[in-house]
């Protein structure tokens, strides 16, 4: 008979113990800041191979370390301490979460002999745990040193699985220094998805291949999918529209790739026309609609790997629940296409969305359209909540794969690109990166600046300057209130650039964009590039407040 192998039993601290169960899960690089309740975190990571990139701020330690997951499907780990520094980390890991991104925060907590005791110990919250089981579902404190991997795995299976969203883990800081026995971590094994039932996905099929007018909408779940959305796409001749977060799930250069933009009413246009609907990945968020309520079709076919999501905001006439590659890989046999009339329905409408997205871009389009220009393929944007990306660049950058789209949807944080994309840069050294920021954004997390230079990685930061909160003016404009608090002035962000170690240039026509980022993708720094707007909002922006 086979002799069982006992797994070897050995005692380590809470601190090893942890980065022991990171490591066993294929992390070697977090994203963190040290202090006083942490180091045995940090102690035991040169052991272990983890590095640590030190970002100048917890909140920029978790848009990094969402740039990391957003870019790759990889997990990413933020390590914080105690008190501030997690709660630093938690608008960040609320975005992660919003976005359904999967980062993982570890930070210690009070001691477990002290808890919620308020003796006024340094760092002290009343309740650490408590205070992110608000922003993510699976907030948890650990009660023993020897509980450590066990939370580890379920923590990452959790995360490599189903609808991946961030979520915090919390270990005593007594714990961190307390010695336990314990097994080596193993990594916590992926679950296997079941094909939908026969019937549903037959007769989705049936009355896929019955319609005449295909709409296709892919959001972020269908990164995996690239390759059977487009298939799917050319079968049926239907056009595909993507959320924020789904942009370049289809190559944007592809004939029926109807991009990004669906604040756009031209959308609406398009999926009151269509007799089906193929949502794949997406929840079909108001914040991608912004706000508005859109008349779905009654065949509406909505692919999710999550049994609750599928349900979200719209009620699907088939719910397929499972990955997309799975799901769309059963269901694109049993479609027959014959059956289908084509007609140039999809073109014209996608030559009016086409021209509706470059009206949306209207005074960043010269600037967008010579950066388009000199982006290879597997280029990586990261923006921010600014005019030019939501107005410009998620309709008119022509994305080709999935994940190259970084943009914080959901939550809406701002400061998000900078530290987003030194994260994205640090995950994918052979990508070209390139952030978008708008002047107000990037004053959340400029020190970050500091970071990338220290990281000598070559980030051409573009930075679209309108004198303060552009956006903000114009609804204040269009509510016929007085407009105050909006203006910013303009620091001289390219001599800060210059002080924090950086190479930085302003710009004196947006036409010179395009060869400026070219040259900064080959830099051996970050790159800041000034560009002053010509919109409306900065045309109107007051002088002094």
């Amino acid at each position: 008979m086979p002799v069982e192998r006992v797994a070897e039993v050995r005692t380590r601290s809470g601190g090893e113990l942890l980065v022991e169960s990171l490591s066993a899960h294929g992390i070697r690089t977090v994203f963190g800041i040290p202090g006083t309740h942490n180091l045995e975190i940090f102690a035991a990571m040169p052991e272990h191979g983890i590095r640590n990139v030190s970002m100048r701020h917890e909140q920029g330690s978790g848009y990094a370390a969402d740039g990391w997951a957003r870019s790759t499907g990889d997990v990413a780990v933020v390590i914080a301490t105690t008190g501030p520094g997690a709660l630093n980390a938690a608008t960040a890991l609320a975005q992660s979460f919003s976005d359904s991104v999967p980062v993982l925060l570890v930070a210690p907590g009070m001691p477990t002999a002290l808890q919620g005791l308020g003796t006024g110990m340094l760092h002290e919250l009343r309740d650490q745990r408590l205070v992110f089981a608000g922003i993510v579902d699976h907030s948890h404190r650990v009660a023993n040193a020897s509980e450590i991997p066990t939370a580890v795995s379920r923590a990452f299976g959790r995360l490599s699985s189903g609808r991946r969203r961030a979520e915090y883990l919390e270990v005593p800081m007594d714990l961190l220094a307390a010695h336990a026995e314990a097994t080596q971590p193993r990594p916590a094994p992926r679950p296997q998805h079941a094909d939908p039932p026969e019937s549903l996905l037959q007769d989705a099929a049936e009355r896929i291949s019955e319609a005449q007018r295909v709409v296709i909408i892919a959001g972020g779940g269908a990164a995996e999918a690239s390759s059977e959305v487009t298939e799917l796409a050319e079968m049926l001749q239907a056009p595909v529209v993507t959320t924020a977060n789904g942009k370049g799930t289809v190559p944007e250069d592809h004939p029926l790739a109807a991009g990004a933009g669906l604040q756009l009413p031209v959308f609406d246009d398009l999926i009151a026309s269509a007799d089906a609907v193929i949502a794949v990945g997406t929840e079909l968020a108001s914040s991608d609609w912004w706000g508005r309520t859109v008349r779905m079709p009654c065949t509406l076919l909505r692919v999710d790997v999550d049994p609750v999501g599928v349900y979200a905001n719209y009620r699907p006439s088939h719910p397929l629940v499972g990955t997309a590659a799975q799901v769309l890989r059963a269901l694109i046999p049993r479609i027959d296409a014959s059956r289908m009339h084509r007609s140039a329905w999809a073109h014209e409408h996608l030559r009016k969305i086409g021209a509706a997205q470059r009206r949306s871009a209207g005074p960043w389009l010269e600037s967008l359209r010579a950066l388009d220009g000199v982006l290879p393929p597997n280029a990586i944007v990261a923006a921010d909540n600014a005019m030019v990306s939501y107005y410009g660049a998620l309709t008119t950058l022509s994305m080709r794969r999935p994940r190259s789209f970084l943009f914080p949807t959901g939550f809406g944080t701002l400061g998000y690109a900078l530290p987003a994309g030194i994260g994205a840069k640090l995950a994918n050294p052979d990508s070209p990166v390139v952030v978008i920021q708008g002047d107000g954004g990037l004053m959340f997390t400029i020190a970050e600046l500091a970071s990338a230079a220290e990281a000598r990685i070559a980030l051409p930061v573009i930075v679209f300057d309108n004198g303060g909160y552009g956006e903000i003016l114009n609804e204040m404009v269009d509510r016929a209130d007085a407009v105050h608090s909006v203006a910013l002035g303009s620091p001289d962000f390219v001599s800060i650039a210059r002080a924090m170690g950086c190479e930085a240039e302003q710009l004196d026509a947006d036409s010179e964009l395009g060869e400026v980022v070219a040259r900064a993708l080959t830099a051996d720094r970050p790159t800041l590039i000034h560009v002053l707007e010509q919109s409306a909002a900065a045309t109107r922006m007051p002088v002094g407040g």
